[in-house]
C-alpha cells in the first residue's frame, strides 16, 4: 500500500528553505537577526524590532524564518518510517484528530487526515503562501513591499500562518522530543 506522504514536498526529499533574495528588504531586515545570533548575543535582542524598521516587515521575515526552522525539524522527523503508520484521522497525541480543507469557499471539502499529512499539508500551504509573491513580496521596491505587508490582510495572513506553525511546533515538540534529544537536535527545538 503507498503511502499518502509520498506524494507531499516535504517528506518526499530534500528540505529546500524559503531564502530571502539578496539586496532586498527581506534580505537586510533578516541580516540583523543573523548577526545577533551569530554574534553570540541574545535570543531577545534577535528578535527586537530595530530601530527605525517597520514592523510589518519584521514580522514577514520573522514567519519566513520560523517557517524554516520548523520545516527542519520536520523533514528530519519526516524520514521515520514509523510515521507511515497513521491512518487518516490518526495522530499524535493519540486521540486527537486531524482535518485539513482542500479548496474555498463553497467548494471547500474537510478530510481527516493523519498527523503527519496534516504537518506536510500545513507546510506547503505555508510555503505556498510565502512564495506569493502578491502576499509576500521580495523585490528591490521597499516600498511596495512595506506597503503590502503594512495592510489588514497580511496581518491576517501571518496570524494564520504563525498559528499553524505553533501548532506543528507543538506536535512535533510534545510527539518527538524524546527523539530530538536521541538526535542532539533538541537546542533547536528550544531556541
Amino acid at each position: 500500500m503507498a503511502s499518502a506522504r509520498s506524494a507531499l514536498p516535504t517528506g518526499a526529499g530534500t528540505f529546500q528553505p524559503l531564502r530571502h533574495r539578496s539586496g532586498t528588504l527581506r534580505d537586510r531586515l533578516h541580516g540583523y537577526t543573523k548577526q545577533t545570533l551569530g554574534a553570540g548575543g541574545s535570543l531577545n535582542d534577535a528578535v527586537a524590532l530595530p530601530q527605525g524598521e517597520s514592523c510589518a516587515g519584521w514580522v514577514a521575515v520573522h514567519a519566513i524564518d520560523f517557517y524554516n526552522d520548523v520545516s527542519t525539524i520536520w523533514a528530519v522527523m519526516a524520514e521515520d518510517p514509523y510515521l507511515d503508520s497513521f491512518r487518516p484521522g490518526e495522530g499524535f497525541p493519540s486521540g486527537v484528530e486531524y482535518r485539513w480543507s482542500e479548496g474555498s469557499g463553497r467548494d471547500a471539502t474537510t478530510v481527516s487526515v493523519s498527523a503527519p499529512v496534516y504537518i506536510e499539508k500545513v507546510l506547503q500551504w505555508i510555503a505556498d503562501q510565502i512564495n506569493d509573491e502578491t502576499k509576500f513580496p521580495d523585490d528591490d521596491d521597499e516600498a511596495e513591499a512595506l506597503r503590502v505587508f503594512q495592510t489588514p490582510q497580511f496581518a491576517a495572513l501571518c496570524g494564520q500562518i504563525f498559528r499553524r506553525l505553533f501548532r506543528v511546533y507543538g506536535i512535533i515538540y510534545s510527539s518527538f522530543f524524546g527523539t530530538l534529544e536521541a538526535l542532539q537536535m533538541a537546542p533547536h527545538l528550544n531556541t
